[in-house]
C-alpha cells in the first residue's frame, strides 16, 4: 500500500496508535477503562451511530464500543500487524492511511474519533486533517480528538521534547481556538483523567496530589493574569459540525 500523502512524523506516524503496551491483550482492559471513563459520555446514545476510529491500533476503542452495543464502528490504522490483531478478534478494522482514507471515503460518519494525539501532526497538517474530518462528518456529527497539554508546568515542556515526532502542544484555549477556526462548534475541552484504575490504592494518593498541584498551578496562573483551568497531562476536545 502506497501512501499518497507523506506526513512529517516518521518514527511514530500520526495514523497508527502508539500507546499500546507490550502486552497487547492486556491493553483491551486498560484502554477500555480509560476510554469508558473519559469519552463514552460524549458519544451519541444511538447505538446505530456510524463511528470511525482513526489510528485504531489493535482496536481498543472499537472493542469497547462494540461491547457497549454500538453496531456500526470501523477502525483504520496504517500498521498492518496492529490491524491483524484487531481483525483476529473479529473487529471491523482495516489497513489505511488516515489522510488518504478520509480523502477518498464515499460515506459519512456520525463520529470521528482520533486515537492518536494531534501533536503528531504539524500545524498545517492539523488544519488539513480537521478539514477532512468536517468533510466526512454527517450534519450534526461529532469529532473527538486529544493532545498533549502544554499548560502543565511539570509535563508540558518535557512532553514536547521527549518525542522527536511531537511538533506542538495545546492548552484549553488553543484547542478551542483551533477547532473554531476549523469550522467546528459546541467545542468542549476537558482534561483526561488517567487515574481510573481504582483497584490500585496508590491511584487515590496520586489523584489527591494531582488535584492539589492543579489548585497550585491555577493560583499561579491567576497571579499572571491567565485563566487557564486544565492542567492534566493530556487534554481532549469534543466538537460538532453544523446541522446543515
Amino acid at each position: 500500500m502506497e501512501r499518497r500523502r507523506e506526513l512529517a512524523a516518521k518514527i511514530q506516524p500520526f495514523d497508527s496508535f502508539w500507546e499500546a503496551p507490550d502486552d497487547i491483550e492486556r491493553g483491551y482492559e486498560r484502554f477500555g477503562r480509560l476510554y469508558r471513563h473519559n469519552y463514552l459520555k460524549h458519544l451519541p446514545e444511538d447505538r446505530d451511530a456510524r463511528i470511525l476510529c482513526v489510528s485504531c491500533g489493535p482496536g481498543y476503542l472499537v472493542q469497547l464500543l462494540r461491547d457497549e452495543g454500538y453496531r456500526c464502528v470501523r477502525g483504520i490504522d496504517s500498521m498492518a500487524e496492529k490491524v491483524r490483531y484487531a481483525t483476529g478478534r473479529g473487529l471491523d478494522c482495516e489497513v489505511a492511511y488516515a489522510f488518504d482514507y478520509l480523502e477518498s471515503a464515499s460515506e459519512s460518519f456520525d463520529v470521528i474519533f482520533c486515537e492518536q494525539e494531534l501533536n503528531h501532526l504539524t500545524r498545517e497538517e492539523i488544519l488539513d486533517f480537521l478539514a477532512l474530518c468536517r468533510l466526512r462528518l454527517a450534519p450534526g456529527g461529532t469529532l473527538v480528538c486529544w493532545a498533549l497539554n502544554g499548560a502543565n508546568p511539570i509535563t508540558g515542556a518535557e512532553a514536547l521534547a521527549q518525542n522527536f515526532d511531537h511538533f506542538n502542544t495545546f492548552t484549553e484555549y488553543s484547542m478551542r481556538q483551533l477547532l473554531a477556526h476549523a469550522g467546528f462548534r459546541e467545542v468542549d475541552v476537558f482534561g483526561i483523567d488517567i487515574y481510573v484504575y481504582y483497584a490500585n490504592p496508590l491511584n487515590y494518593v496520586a489523584m489527591g496530589v494531582a488535584g492539589a498541584l492543579s489548585l497550585l498551578f491555577r493560583a499561579c496562573y491567576i497571579l499572571y493574569g491567565k485563566k487557564t483551568r486544565i492542567f492534566t497531562k493530556k487534554l481532549a476536545a469534543v466538537a460538532r459540525v453544523g446541522d446543515v
